[in-house]
């Protein structure tokens, strides 16, 4: 669409009852808005972030019903650091790289696990969160010990995950679920063998629950790295967060959201 110009076409020239449509169809643009596209631009002060919100103990709904978390605080710090309103959009995590990518928000605070294809694709801050992979299976399930011997089983697992990729790899058949909880159910009814997931997550559900029919069967070798992920094209943004992230590591803000929730500094 191009912007008009300050004279009318040639079209719209001639007899007074042209010039008067005219000047009715420009007024009722301006009033409302159409000629904005010509340089329509998003809120600068508002950060858009995408998140599961049923990723515990980083990205769920607290007892109050409102959004809480590891994630979810320390992108409230970063955004208090930039002097910018953090705004959540609660999205799917087989989805939230497709929301990023349609520009329904321009950040994914969801423990992103760095690794060659997203860092291909995105563009990921410095890491915040540094985690193991465990392997959980039914406790009375002893023929899982190692990433070996998922060879041939059936593991409940978000298919678009870094855990979907290990299980995988490692020649379990995926059962694609959308998160955590449903991997637990799967596992807890039969309907799988295990799972792989992040240590963090895992501990957190075993404290929170208590539920002993559940076992860690063993670690997956893997020691991965979380960051925030953005478009490509917002190098700028993701540069402005590390800063932040610097900031918030050096003040020691990262350390205390990381020891509330996990009792330790899982930040370095």
């Amino acid at each position: 669409m191009s912007c008009p110009g300050p004279y009318a076409p040639d079209r719209w020239r001639g007899t007074p009852l042209r010039r008067k449509l005219f000047a009715a169809v420009f007024a009722i643009a301006a009033v409302t808005g159409l000629t904005a596209a010509c340089g329509t631009s998003s809120d600068s002060n508002t950060l858009k972030i995408g998140t599961e919100g049923t990723y515990s103990p980083f990205s769920y709904q607290g007892s109050d019903g409102k959004l809480t978390g590891y994630d979810i605080e320390v992108a409230q710090a970063v955004g208090n650091k930039l002097g910018k309103k953090v705004e959540f959009t609660q999205t799917p995590w087989d989805s939230i790289f497709a929301g990023l990518e349609s520009k329904r928000f321009d950040l994914i605070a969801n423990q992103v696990t760095i690794n060659p294809d997203r860092q291909a694709k995105y563009a990921l801050s410095q890491p915040y969160t540094t985690s193991e992979g465990e392997i959980l299976t039914r406790a009375d399930d002893h023929s899982i010990n190692t990433l070996s011997d998922l060879r041939g089983k059936t593991c409940a697992q978000s298919s678009t995950s870094n855990w979907s990729k290990v299980a995988s790899d490692a020649g379990c058949k995926i059962e694609a679920v959308e998160g955590f909880v449903q991997e637990v159910q799967l596992l807890k009814q039969g309907r799988v063998d295990a799972m792989v997931n992040d240590s963090l997550a895992v501990g957190q559900y075993t404290k929170q629950t208590g539920d002993t029919s559940v076992r860690v069967a063993g670690q997956t070798g893997d020691t991965s790295k979380q960051a925030f992920a953005a478009r490509k094209d917002e190098g700028k943004l993701v540069g402005e967060i590390n800063t932040a992230l610097d900031q918030l590591r050096a003040d020691g803000t990262l350390a205390t959201i990381s020891k509330k929730y996990f009792g330790t500094d899982v930040s370095k």
